[in-house]
């Protein structure tokens, strides 16, 4: 299924866009490799693998697979078909554990897993803080090469609120495979995985040029939503402010009138 909808997606997309790509050399011709990419688009999933001859895997949220009904079954074919996994964020740990778990039998088959270790879109096209767990303990579990690679201008393709998407010219620059089996047994220190995640962070931004913000991507969504909640807010109680003296103003003309 996977290749019959490489074609039918992967083709229409490299038509239509015309991605460019740098580094294309760095990709493995065999064997597992962890490509730890920059999140801008959801679109990103889908360009990434529509210029690499062999299949990646990224993960998925389990709803996209279990949802009822016609959409839903046509919905869970669709990412199937493009190599996404479930990941069931159930549980005690959630969708972390899931994630590695998904990610190192992937990468046992010998195969190319792919991952977001910003964990999340970024919300504004800056790079932001790399989650330590499932990209470091993944690598070190496995051994597999780290391939950084940097999604260029994906963003401006679907911005939020889009429904058609703009026709330009997307990039996607892959650097050179990272080997860390200097930290190989040390997978349940946490400073080693902060150290490992954040060189593979700071690759990223040297391929990206993105501006890099050292808070996690989850925490400035949340501030941006406060921020939003806060001017509707403020925006509101003006309206009622300015309505009440007009009404007041209103008032004193028609008593003066009297």
């Amino acid at each position: 299924m996977y290749g019959t909808m490489k074609v039918a997606i992967g083709g229409p997309l490299k038509v239509a866009f015309r991605p460019w790509v740098e580094g294309m050399e760095n990709i493995p011709a065999e064997g597992p490799a962890i490509l730890a990419s920059n999140h801008l688009s959801f679109s990103d999933s889908f360009f990434l693998p529509a210029v690499l001859d062999r299949k990646v895997t990224f993960i998925a949220k389990a709803e996209y697979f279990t949802t009822p009904g016609v959409k839903g079954r046509l919905t869970a074919a669709f990412f199937k078909g493009v190599g996404q996994l479930p990941v069931d964020r159930s549980g005690s740990r959630g969708a972390g554990e899931a994630a590695i778990r998904s990610g190192i039998e992937v990468l046992e088959r010998g195969e190319l897993f792919g991952i977001y270790p910003e964990g999340t879109r970024s919300p504004d096209g800056r790079l932001y803080r790399g989650k330590p767990g499932g990209l470091a303990r993944v690598a070190l579990a496995t051994g597999a090469p780290v391939i950084p690679v940097a999604m260029i201008d994906t963003e401006k393709i679907q911005p939020p609120g889009k429904v058609v998407p703009k026709l330009m010219r997307p990039g996607i620059r892959i650097g050179k495979p990272m080997n860390f089996s200097r930290y190989q047994g040390m997978e349940h220190d946490r400073f080693v995985l902060r150290a490992l995640t954040d060189e593979v962070m700071y690759e990223i931004m040297k391929l990206s040029g993105q501006e890099y913000v050292d808070m996690y991507a989850t925490a400035a969504k949340r501030q941006i939503a406060e921020a939003a909640k806060a001017a509707k807010a403020a925006r509101e109680k003006a309206e009622k402010t300015e309505t009440a003296e007009r009404a007041e103003r209103a008032e004193r003309a028609e008593t003066a009138e009297k």
